[in-house]
């Protein structure tokens, strides 16, 4: 199996006015090609700057990130990313939301507006291709930006918190959603979570980061018997609570 993203003693520090801040610390991590991995940690810790280091939006301070093999330069074209908000253009359609990042590279075809459409279908947004983002609901908005991520057919999709701005009926639905799409897609997934329930019902592992700053504490490995169900069913099964308060314990500490 391939490695999608190795971390290799990855510093990150940052000049603010009160001196210089370590975000991160000697990050050693793997993340192979296929797996959904969750990044937990207390508020502040580097979950989201890894993210921009994973991305190439953000060079490290000092050791390496590479992207299936390949030192990072600047952005990478094989990595997309979903954040909390979904930042849909409130003048432009569904359909033209979605087709906006081959619209800036001059991309766009008939055929990829059909493929869009049947994105559009395939994520549950049929008929919604010309409405207008403020006729649709928090989690039908979000899986445009879905659609918008997976269109550019990325190999690595970075979710920087995509479910905590919706109701729990929503988030439950949206997490099976992007759960079976990635799979069905072999794609590499990187999801940053404030919500343990969340890692422990979607991911294969899940990396516990210690406070500023940043350093991996543990790295744990969700059973085959959680993984091979979906994250509503995981979450009634006595591996996943076990898990779920491991991963407490150790946060715990953090604070």
């Amino acid at each position: 199996m391939m490695t999608a993203i190795s971390f290799e003693g990855v510093n990150q520090t940052y000049m603010t006015k009160s001196g210089e801040t370590t975000a991160l610390q000697e990050i050693w991590l793997d993340i192979e090609e296929g797996e959904l991995i969750g990044l937990v940690g207390p508020s502040g810790c580097g979950k989201s700057t890894l993210l921009s280091l994973a991305a190439g939006l953000l060079p490290p301070t000092s050791g390496t990130v590479e992207v299936f093999g390949q030192k990072g330069t600047g952005p990478s074209p094989d990595c997309g990313y979903m954040f909390q908000q979904d930042y849909l253009l409130p003048w432009r359609t569904i359909l033209d939301n979605v087709l906006i990042g081959a619209e800036i590279t001059s991309t766009v075809t008939p055929a990829l507006k059909h493929r869009a459409l049947a994105l559009l279908d395939e994520l549950g947004l049929s008929g919604t291709a010309h409405k207008h983002p403020h006729q649709l609901s928090g989690g039908m908005r979000q899986r445009v930006a879905l659609g918008r991520t997976l269109l550019t057919e990325p190999r690595i999709v970075l979710l920087d918190e995509p479910f905590s701005a919706l109701d729990y009926q929503i988030k439950l639905q949206l997490e099976e959603l992007i759960a079976d799409t990635l799979k069905a897609r072999r794609l590499t997934g990187v999801l940053v979570t404030h919500d343990l329930g969340e890692a422990v019902a979607m991911c294969d592992r899940i990396v516990v980061l210690r406070n500023r700053p940043g350093r991996i504490k543990r790295v744990l490995s969700v059973p085959e018997s959680l993984r091979s169900l979906s994250p509503l069913a995981a979450r009634e099964t006595p591996e996943f609570h076990s898990l779920f308060r491991t991963i407490w314990g150790d946060l715990q500490d953090e604070y």
